[in-house]
């Protein structure tokens, strides 16, 4: 991918991962003015930016304070926990353990909810829990606090129920990862997207610290668009433990290859972001700052949240 090619994603998402990224481990705030300038950077126009600025403020997830003629938008509670949610499901670790337990979430909504039991099918995929059968979804991982209070939040406790246990027979754990997940469509999605950055990666590396090369603008960019990339694999990819994925899974390798591109870029990426928004333009009693394996990106936010 050229660095100048923008994929087709909503604006809003784009905002969100320039808050999570570089905004938050800055102190949180940002003037107006800046965040369009990066937004530009993004392929973003100016009108297309403030247009969704203010649908997000109407919908509570960013807030303007005005500063004498000028203003800065930072995240409200509401929008700091959308991109809390999903911290887990970005940077989680593969498994190095398991104790051969399942999860099983079983649900029975009525036809005049079909809305809340599409919502709570997106949620249980984003947690990594796969459809075993009709109304009953299964992973290997204790999620049950996050599906506690994603069943509170939509307000159907009294349509699901949560049970853990031994699978006894009569297929194999790995039959049931076949039925509950397309294992072969994620193989493909991970083959594409390390086509997409194995050679950028390894042309960056041979390239080392010559900017004239890589500028720091193309390293902000680069680096956006690869997060932004790798972001949506854990709406389809639950983390398995290598026990239960096919010898070799492909899915390590994007893995690895992400997290290391990401850190060469990150540098460049910051003093570009640095540059732009300039020496005291900070706020950094509002937040602390984030360790880089914590921060947390736009597309972590589950689909039901974002939706326009």
């Amino acid at each position: 991918m050229n660095f100048s090619e923008r994929p087709a994603v909503r604006t809003q998402f784009l905002v969100f991962t320039l808050f999570g990224e570089y905004v938050l481990p800055r102190g949180g705030s940002i003037w107006t003015s800046n965040l369009l300038s990066l937004m530009e950077v993004l392929g973003v126009s100016e009108r297309a930016a403030r247009s969704t600025l203010s649908r997000m403020s109407r919908k509570g997830w960013i807030t303007a304070r005005k500063e004498g003629r000028r203003s800065r938008y930072s995240l409200t509670p509401r929008g700091w926990m959308l991109l809390k949610q999903g911290e887990k499901r970005i940077f989680e670790p593969t498994p190095q353990e398991w104790d051969g337990l399942w999860y099983l979430v079983v649900y029975s909504l009525p036809e005049k909810k079909r809305r809340l039991r599409h919502s709570l099918r997106q949620g249980l995929s984003w947690l990594g829990f796969g459809p075993l059968s009709p109304g009953t979804w299964v992973s290997p991982h204790n999620r049950f606090i996050e599906v506690k209070n994603m069943c509170k939040d939509l307000g159907v406790q009294q349509h699901v129920e949560i049970f853990s246990g031994a699978h006894v027979g009569l297929s194999t754990d790995q039959e049931i990862v076949r039925t509950c997940w397309d294992l072969a469509e994620l193989e493909a999605q991970y083959k594409e997207f390390i086509r997409l950055y194995q050679g950028q990666y390894e042309g960056y590396l041979q390239q080392g610290d010559n900017e004239k090369a890589v500028s720091l603008e193309q390293c902000f960019v680069l680096r956006f668009w690869l997060t932004h990339q790798f972001q949506s694999f854990p709406r389809t990819d639950p983390n398995l433990h290598p026990a239960l994925l096919p010898p070799d899974w492909i899915g390590f390798k994007a893995r690895e290859l992400f997290e290391n591109y990401r850190a060469l870029l990150e540098s460049h990426a910051n003093q570009y972001v640095d540059d732009v928004l300039g020496a005291g333009n900070t706020n950094k009693e509002s937040v602390q700052s984030i360790p880089l394996e914590n921060r947390q990106t736009a597309l972590d936010i589950p689909a039901k949240e974002v939706s326009v």
